[in-house]
């Protein structure tokens, strides 16, 4: 395509404008051009396709040179000072080629040799160029958009790698927390919480701009949810329910650690909570429920329940990795939290 764009589509395009000039010349002068002597017409033909190749140069520089031009709008008094700016070009180029050619051959130059060499070749290159300039407009205006759009998608990686970073602080010292309490009375136990830790870290330290299957999320849960119950009171009524039809599905990674944390830092109360994770039509929902201490001894302690860092950072990933496919709802009585999340899978 390239080959014919650039070495054969000026011979047709000359050849074109030569065919529509001896139509309209011999219905004028009542002629048929094929009754014209062979020469003739081969000096006719390869002058047109020689102009037809230098029209194509003139279009493609005007191009160039108009495209580089940065414009706030696109007006049509700009479209129409380039088309007189290409026409004239085009003048000069009829007026060395065509019109001396035309004034040597057959009955010499007349009038309406004139009016149809500076009238016909000239609309044809008038619209060459339209189509070219618009293409080029559009190719401008798609490659603005593809840079738009990656600069876009640079910012937000950036934001979920900060976002990304502010987890591992608040999780690092909350595990630290448990072993450095735990070493005083079970050395054989922190060591057990130790190795938890590390699987936990590990899988923190994922780059969770990459999607994991559930399954592998799951994993990561129950070590998690085994860490927390280990630095737990012992009152703590536990129920987990974890739908063993999740298994392939890919996620992103991190998304309802957030929640089940949140249950586990403010659990109060009757001291139960409860984590459900099932498939849900087309989705995965997580749904925690844990009780609260009594209001009037823990009223800032309820206030925060449904905010902090973590929460504040839920939110915004949702928004950056499932924009309107997603649910977080949260809701609350004297007594008990609810958290609901839900992803729908593409």
């Amino acid at each position: 395509m390239k080959f014919f764009r650039t070495y054969l589509f000026p011979a047709f395009f000359g050849l074109l404008i030569y065919i529509c000039i001896r139509l309209v010349n011999d219905v004028i002068s009542d002629t048929k051009f094929w009754k014209r002597d062979w020469e003739i017409n081969a000096i006719e033909i390869f002058f047109s396709v020689v102009v037809g190749y230098i029209y194509d140069l003139i279009v493609r520089h005007f191009v160039q040179k108009f495209s580089r031009q940065q414009y706030t709008t696109f007006t049509t008094a700009i479209l129409l000072r380039e088309f007189v700016v290409v026409y004239l070009f085009c003048f000069l180029v009829l007026s060395v080629t065509m019109i001396p050619m035309a004034a040597l051959t057959d009955d010499g130059l007349q009038l309406y040799d004139v009016i149809n060499i500076n009238l016909i070749p000239g609309l044809f290159v008038l619209l060459y160029y339209a189509i070219a300039r618009g293409m080029a407009l559009l190719q401008y205006t798609y490659e603005q958009k593809v840079q738009i759009e990656k600069m876009q998608n640079d910012q937000l990686q950036t934001e979920l790698k900060f976002l990304k970073a502010q987890y591992h602080p608040h999780f690092l010292f909350n595990a630290l927390n448990t072993v450095y309490f735990q070493m005083d009375e079970d050395v054989a136990g922190a060591k057990k919480t130790l190795e938890k830790f590390s699987q936990l870290l590990r899988y923190q330290l994922y780059d969770q701009q990459v999607t994991v299957s559930v399954e592998r999320e799951i994993a990561y849960l129950h070590n998690f949810i085994e860490l927390q119950r280990i630095r737990s009171s012992s009152r703590l009524q536990l129920q987990v329910e974890i739908d063993e039809s999740l298994k392939k599905q890919q996620i992103y990674p991190l998304l309802f650690l957030p929640l089940i944390e949140n249950a586990f830092k403010y659990v109060g109360g009757d001291y139960y909570l409860t984590i459900c994770l099932r498939q849900q039509s087309n989705g995965i929902s997580l749904n925690v429920y844990n009780s609260l201490p009594l209001l009037e001894s823990t009223v800032e302690g309820v206030k925060q329940h449904s905010g902090g860092i973590g929460l504040d950072n839920l939110r915004r990933r949702l928004e950056l990795l499932y924009p309107n496919t997603h649910a977080l709802e949260l809701s609350r009585t004297d007594t008990l939290f609810k958290a609901r999340l839900f992803i729908q899978m593409h």
